[in-house]
């Protein structure tokens, strides 16, 4: 295991990598600790933008194994899951700001983000021939 892979990336997949890892763990804690507590808004608001940075900074993420390729082609399909978690990050919000009864639903989306988006594309993020692979195993 080595970070070299990473500390030698662009500088936006770094920020993607970096605000992913701390989303992981602060939305564990979230999803253990007490609800309504004045932690558990604020926290909410910080994982709320690192969800944020990582939707943003994934649109920038391309294949490295090809450096020249125009912007139209760095789409794939794991780029679905920046829509998704754009999608669950403005429900979410709006289900916040409303308040009153829909507020008990705010949850929802944002375990969905959790799931989806921190697990699953976490996980992927690991297959062969991602920079996070060469992070974990090696070249």
């Amino acid at each position: 295991m080595s970070l070299q892979p990473l500390l030698e990336a662009p500088w936006v997949i770094q920020a993607h990598a970096y605000a992913a890892a701390a989303a992981f763990v602060l939305g564990a804690v979230q999803l253990a600790a007490p609800k309504g507590t004045l932690p558990h808004k604020t926290l909410g608001v910080v994982w709320i933008v690192l969800m944020a940075v990582i939707t943003i900074s994934s649109i920038f993420v391309r294949p490295a194994v090809y450096p020249g390729l125009p912007l139209a082609k760095w789409f794939s399909w794991i780029h679905l899951f920046t829509i998704f978690t754009a999608y669950g990050i403005i429900v979410g919000v709006r289900l916040l700001l409303k308040g009153g009864p829909t507020l008990k639903y705010h949850s929802h989306p944002f375990i969905g983000m959790f799931i989806g988006g921190l697990i699953v594309a976490g996980a992927l993020a690991f297959l062969p021939g991602r920079i996070m692979h060469q992070v974990a195993f090696g070249g």
